[in-house]
């Protein structure tokens, strides 16, 4: 009944090259009209408008900052506008500014300071600007040290064409307004990831951000394609962790998180998946879950070429608020992947829940376990906005053009 009431007029987001950072041309197609309609967004006078006349819209995280036309100088605002499991996440609030203005010059083993990677290692908080647009082409994976902010904001900066991030066993990490793309393995070399030590490495999957053993982190406002492995992976006990505001798009294995099914660790594991536009080219694992609990909750789907939302081990998943639009295919409407090998049917059992969803183009999702709203307390770490608000609330996924002294 959904899909015969609202298919009218759906705007969406198309990837067009532009420069060195992906831009956004509006294009009309039939399908939903309450997802993203950049001209009919109202600001906080309850005016419609566009550019800089938009200003809040609902999204709480956005609505903190972006009004701000002085976000330059407040750019540590930022650490404060957290939400979901990740909100925690400090990054380097309480230190210095570090400026990169070295693009090159990437020596793992030995960082050249003014590099990024010199900014990542350093024991204290640090608060990581860039003083020009760049293309960051890393000879072996970045790995950072805990308090760190990497903030891409009045810039176009890229991280492509090498080995990208890695986050482990470190905390209260902040990513914000990065390109990240066409990542690969690298390995079997020494790399620094602190001032005083340096170790040698084996090889690296090639994801764009990997978490290992990591917490508070908080991943915002990037965007992310055609990674090796997968585009953000948390693995290994890694926890509180909020992924929102993001683009993402052609890629395979987008987010797997859980190391194994038998890795107990990952039992701890919170996920705040929260308004990210998954556009064209995704087949699958956005995201793949095992073990722990994840919120997904008011993302955009706009197609998928072997399943949405999958998971094994019985994960407790708690999707609210989303809208799923199925591509065309017949035979690819499902959201959901259960993932056993067992022929008893055991994923039966397993929490999982379709709250609010808005599906489209004959989009199902394959709900199991127990409907109890307290069965999701552990898998609940925000308030779901209602699908069909969308359009207010994700007006910009991505990275953002913001200039100085302007609203982002």
């Amino acid at each position: 009944m959904l899909d015969s009431y609202f298919l009218i007029t759906f705007i969406i987001f198309l990837f067009l090259p532009c420069g060195n950072l992906p831009c956004y041309q509006l294009v009309s197609c039939t399908s939903f009209s309450h997802v993203i309609n950049r001209s009919s967004i109202k600001d906080s006078t309850g005016q419609t408008g566009t550019g800089s006349g938009s200003c809040r819209t609902g999204n709480p995280i956005d609505d903190r900052w972006r009004c701000d036309s002085d976000w330059e100088t407040n750019r540590k605002v930022l650490a404060d506008c957290g939400v979901g499991f990740g909100r925690n996440a400090v990054g380097g609030r309480d230190g210095e500014f570090y400026v990169v203005k070295d693009s090159g010059n990437d020596d793992p083993q030995n960082p050249v300071p003014g590099t990024l990677r010199y900014a990542v290692i350093q024991e204290e908080p640090l608060w990581i600007i860039f003083n020009q647009d760049m293309t960051i082409q890393l000879k072996e994976e970045l790995i950072m040290n805990s308090y760190k902010t990497i903030d891409g904001r009045g810039f176009s900066i890229e991280i492509s064409k090498g080995p990208c991030i890695t986050i482990q066993n470190v905390s209260n990490i902040i990513i914000h307004g990065v390109y990240i793309h066409d990542c690969v393995p690298a390995g079997n070399a020494v790399v620094r990831d602190r001032t005083d030590h340096a170790g040698l490495r084996g090889v690296s999957d090639g994801d764009g951000i990997s978490l290992f053993g990591a917490r508070d982190i908080w991943i915002d406002h990037c965007t992310l394609a055609n990674c090796y492995d997968g585009l953000i992976d948390a693995v290994y006990g890694s926890t509180a962790i909020t992924i929102s505001n993001n683009y993402m798009f052609h890629h395979n294995e987008v987010m797997l998180m859980g190391h194994r099914d038998d890795f107990l660790a990952d039992m701890k594991m919170q996920v705040t998946i929260a308004f990210n536009y998954f556009g064209e080219g995704l087949v699958q694992r956005i995201p793949r879950c095992r073990l722990g609990y994840f919120h997904i909750v008011n993302n955009v789907y706009t197609g998928w070429k072997a399943y949405a939302i999958g998971g094994s081990a019985n994960p407790t998943i708690n999707s609210q608020g989303n809208v799923f639009i199925a591509s065309d295919d017949s035979t690819i409407k499902e959201v959901t992947k259960h993932v056993t090998s067992s022929v008893d049917n055991e994923w039966k059992n397993w929490n999982w829940r379709s709250d609010g969803d808005l599906m489209m183009n004959g989009a199902y999702f394959t709900a199991s376990g127990q409907a109890t709203p307290g069965i999701y307390a552990k898998a609940s770490s925000m308030v779901a906005r209602p699908a069909s608000l969308l359009q207010n609330i994700m007006p910009s996924p991505g990275v953002l053009s913001c200039k100085i002294g302007q609203q982002c």
